[in-house]
């Protein structure tokens, strides 16, 4: 048994050729992720609140872009806040800036350190080529280290040697006005496959009830990969990205003279960046084996507030070992160093100083206890990290798993997990003019990063279970509580007057704080049901409660997350997917979100639907359409003026495949 998981372990891929479309919901079980070990395992064996986003499901669903994607995954919080920028977490604290959420693709952690986010405008590749999307919900710093706190989401493309071929794709309609890819894919020999791949679109403007549509989104990006087995013990991958892209963007930049803010949308905020991956795995026995990694990934960022460039250089090394039949054993290393240059471009906003270099260094074990075999095993791990912002961090879990059939999984697990501090916790300095005098002086607010903010941390709780309750119907189920403390907030604020820079003005002044703390409960369901060969519904419904309040010694009046806020209590979606004669299939899909007050966003319901015909083995013709059920409707709030609207849209895909 264990020779013969180390052998599917030295070809990770293998298994991206089989047709998920048409796998049994027991056999969809059977599917091996990597996301909560970084070792190959299948989802009946993982002890964690675990989605998987298979390659049919991207193409069913209609989506043009990974933010997109994440809908389908229960207890993912996805709001579009204009046509170029989202605020996606996980089981709360949602922001366009989610600072709890670790995203990768393959393996690359595209988490910024200078806001402690994403940056979704730039997570792109070929949708087709994506094998699958692992979403973790629940910490998994003991794995992934620091800012794994509520969630990992990692993009796993596949093997070069499953996209043989060409692939021509071209799209357009009323706001996705118009994207072409392409890709090609060949073997050269037996062992090593290669392909490379372009793609470019153009985005239109959302709905602007004052008609300022400043958020058009324009991108190109190439790319490519090469997988290479020389033998049955060794697997090298390397693979890269270039891209270029426009994103539409408005902001309020203050001045002291004259003391003013002025709306600025033009220039667009402009950026580019490339990365370069590289693995190597070998199996170094029947029971054991190990993966070396390391990437470079630079970007930079021209917006109308300020300039970034990034360069970050990143090694990782996993050994595994089983140990006879009743242990599993994780070990692994690493280090990131991520330096850092800003351009200041006005005098109320910038990050000091200018040139910062961000570095982790850290190490982890995990043991897998089988207590019963194949019934009842431990899982007790920690990871250890030490970076420049916060010191020395240890994020434990210890994770049960009870598997009393085949098709029937327990679990439960206690975490520790941190978010460790970014550049604006510590580097801020930001100037707002407030448009009104105080004590006879134009009136300014101030924020200052904290040089001594400390790590938020969590300390959570989870159950679940998964089973088949028939051949036909999947269903899996998971219940959290998390208690934080140290939260992102505010500090106690000061009044002076200053008179330099001229003129004289008023400065309420705040430094960020460890300020807040709080706790989250709640759950998701998520069941599958094919009710025939041409019929099967799905869906998912999470509820979240999320309650967070000053520490002593604090009054953040400035709170924006605490219960009824930035992240809605209900969410539900449900899709029916219908495969007809003719090849034809169709596609329709409901969703809810509750209310988010604190971003004066109502609560909305909206439709989507895809219409796909694959007309011979070469071409296949759909027709998407998105937020049916009125014209535009708001997601999330807006940093300027008003609230932007998601309107209606339409669209059509031509694809030819040879």
């Amino acid at each position: 048994m264990a020779g013969e998981a180390r052998a599917r372990a030295s070809q990770p891929e293998d298994r991206a050729s089989v047709d998920l479309a048409h796998l049994s919901l027991a056999a969809l079980g059977n599917v091996e992720v990597t996301t909560t070990t970084k070792e190959p395992e299948e989802v009946w064996n993982t002890p964690a609140a675990i989605y998987v986003i298979t390659q049919e499901d991207i193409r069913r669903s209609g989506a043009t872009s990974i933010p997109e994607l994440l809908r389908l995954a229960p207890g993912v919080e996805v709001a579009r806040i204009d046509s170029d920028h989202w605020a996606i977490g996980i089981r709360g604290f949602n922001g366009q800036f989610s600072k709890s959420l670790l995203v990768m693709i393959d393996g690359r952690s595209v988490y910024s350190p200078l806001f402690a986010g994403v940056y979704w405008q730039v997570q792109d590749t070929l949708l087709p080529d994506i094998k699958r999307i692992e979403v973790i919900r629940g910490p998994g710093g003991t794995i992934w280290g620091a800012n794994a706190v509520n969630g990992v989401i990692n993009i796993i493309t596949k093997n070069a040697k499953d996209t043989h071929g060409a692939l021509v794709a071209a799209s357009g309609g009323t706001v996705d006005q118009g994207e072409l890819a392409a890709r090609d894919g060949t073997a050269h020999g037996r062992s090593f496959d290669y392909r490379v791949y372009g793609k470019g679109f153009i985005r239109g403007p959302e709905f602007h009830p004052d008609g300022e549509n400043f958020d058009e989104w324009k991108m190109g990006q190439l790319g490519f990969r090469t997988d290479w087995q020389p033998n049955g013990r060794d697997w090298v991958n390397v693979q890269g990205d270039l891209y270029r892209g426009r994103m539409g963007e408005r902001v309020g930049i203050s001045f002291y003279s004259p003391p003013s803010v002025e709306v600025i949308q033009d220039p667009a905020h402009h950026t580019s960046g490339g990365n370069v991956v590289a693995r190597w795995r070998h199996e170094v026995d029947a029971n054991s084996d190990f993966e070396l990694r390391g990437y470079f990934d630079r970007t930079t960022r021209f917006s109308p507030q300020l300039d970034e460039t990034r360069n970050t250089f990143d090694l990782d090394f996993l050994y595994h070992r089983a140990a006879g039949a009743r242990q599993d054993i994780l070990l692994g290393a690493g280090a990131r160093w991520s330096p850092d240059h800003i351009g200041q471009k006005f005098t109320t906003l910038d990050f000091v100083p200018h040139d910062e270099t961000d570095s982790i260094y850290s190490w982890f074990a995990q043991d897998r206890l089988g207590l019963v075999p194949d019934k009842l095993a431990l899982i007790l791990g920690s990871k250890f990290e030490r970076n420049n912002r916060s010191g020395f961090e240890w994020q434990p879990t210890g994770r049960l798993l009870w598997t009393p059939t085949p098709h029937q999984t327990f679990w439960a697990a206690f975490t520790r997990a941190v978010r460790t501090p970014s550049r604006l916790d510590q580097d801020l300095r930001l100037t707002v003019y407030l448009g009104f005098p105080i004590a006879g002086y134009p009136a300014y607010f101030r924020l200052d990063g904290n040089k001594d903010f400390r790590s938020e941390q969590l300390l959570g709780t989870e159950v679940g279970y998964r089973t088949l309750v028939r051949h036909n119907l999947y269903v899996d189920l998971a219940l959290f509580r998390n208690e934080y403390n140290d939260l992102y907030g505010y500090g106690p604020r000061s009044k002076f007057v200053e008179a330099n820079p001229a003129p004289a003005h008023t400065v309420l002044y705040q430094t960020l704080a460890n300020a807040l703390q709080g706790d989250t409960s709640g759950g998701e369901i998520a069941p599958d049901w094919k009710l025939s060969r041409w019929f099967e519904v799905k869906g998912w419904y999470s509820y979240l409660h999320l309650h967070v309040h000053d520490k002593a010694g604090y009054t953040d009046d400035l709170n924006t997350v605490a219960d009824n806020g930035s992240s809605p209590h209900h969410q539900a979606r449900i899709q029916g997917l219908f495969n007809f004669p003719k090849r034809f299939e169709f596609d329709a899909t409901y969703r809810y979100v509750s209310s988010l007050p604190a971003q004066k966003v109502k609560a909305y319901s909206t439709a989507d639907a895809r219409l796909g015909w694959r007309m011979s083995n070469q071409w296949a013709l759909s027709v998407a359409a998105q937020n049916l059920l009125r014209p535009h409707h708001a997601e999330f709030g807006s940093d300027v003026n008003t609230i932007v609207g998601i309107r209606r849209s339409v669209y059509a895909q031509l694809l030819w495949t040879r």
